[in-house]
């Protein structure tokens, strides 16, 4: 999938002096690509952007602005009977696995739903097997098919989405924080989960979390966001060992370390959070920004090409 100058605006029901409609910049001309069998990590805190811009990757949002591209295809002015096709091959899991999941269906109508719609398997047989199947798959007991979601954990229900959006075969998942509602251990065991099922079946992932030390355990790239802008990208690698945007920086040293004690290295941010309604013009970082120079408050830098592909939106990356 690629993503050119994607933006999503919300409009409010507010005007400004000159008579003009406001709107909540929530993603803002963003680019980036998701390569075949990778996972691509989106980070940032809470407000960034980041499930925003998963829903209208998949256009359960529509973008306000930019080209959405799936193997080649510009699927941003499709008709809703002609996504139909491509969200057989692109699906999401959700954040909430209590409120992703109808609560009068049982667990063997909710995983069949998107082959229902497909009308992949017509035959009851063959339905039914594909069912048994995926729940074998994703570690769910045969006989919990004819059970409701009240009658599950946390981590079941989150097991149950992802059969579901397993069921039509799908080259892409976008997973919008699928573990930040789950217990720790719990969490290790559905990260692991999808670990396993990209290797056997070739997925690709984007992995949308504010948690920077499940994202370092899953995600091939990573993306970073600040107010619906990204401020770097890069491999795992570089931007958990040599991250070049003072955001990342910041937010890297946010991570506990056992053993250490890690108030003493954490960079508090200082200043206040810009509206999204009216974000700065320059670079959106720079009022909070331990680096800033001039040209921060004058103009955004656009991403930059350090080499191999890592890139950052600062005047003073190297």
């Amino acid at each position: 999938m690629k993503v050119e100058e994607l933006s999503k605006y919300f409009p409010l029901k507010k005007f400004d002096e000159n008579r003009q409609r406001l709107y909540v910049k929530a993603v803002d001309n963003v680019s980036f690509s998701v390569h075949e069998g990778e996972t691509l990590g989106i980070v940032g805190e809470s407000g960034c952007g980041k499930s925003t811009l998963g829903r209208t990757m998949i256009r359960l949002q529509e973008p306000t602005n930019g080209h959405i591209y799936f193997q080649g295809e510009d699927i941003t002015g499709l008709k809703e009977r002609q996504m139909r096709r491509i969200r057989k091959k692109v699906q999401i899991m959700f954040q909430d696995p209590y409120a992703s999941l109808d609560p009068r269906m049982t667990v063997g109508d909710i995983i069949a739903e998107p082959i229902d719609i497909q009308k992949m398997y017509p035959d009851k047989k063959q339905r039914l097997a594909r069912i048994l199947e995926l729940m074998e798959l994703c570690g769910l007991n045969k006989e919990y098919i004819t059970r409701y979601p009240h009658e599950f954990s946390g981590g079941q229900r989150q097991r149950i989405g992802i059969a579901r959006a397993l069921s039509v075969n799908p080259k892409l998942i976008i997973c919008d924080e699928p573990v930040s509602a789950l217990d720790v251990s719990i969490q290790s065991q559905i990260i692991n989960l999808l670990i396993d099922l990209k290797k056997s079946l070739n997925l690709s992932l984007v992995f949308i979390s504010h948690d920077l030390s499940v994202v370092k355990h899953i995600a091939d790239r990573v993306v970073v966001m600040y107010l619906g802008r990204i401020m770097e990208i890069g491999t795992k690698k570089e931007i958990f060992e040599n991250p070049q945007h003072p955001y990342t920086q910041a937010l890297l040293s946010s991570i506990p370390v056992i053993g250490e004690n890690s108030f003493e290295t954490m960079q508090v941010l200082e200043g206040e959070l810009p509206s999204p309604v009216n974000p700065p013009p320059c670079c959106p970082f720079h009022t909070r920004c331990p680096k800033a120079v001039p040209e921060c408050a004058k103009m955004i830098q656009p991403l930059r090409n350090l080499g191999d592909g890592h890139m950052v939106s600062c005047w003073k990356a190297k």
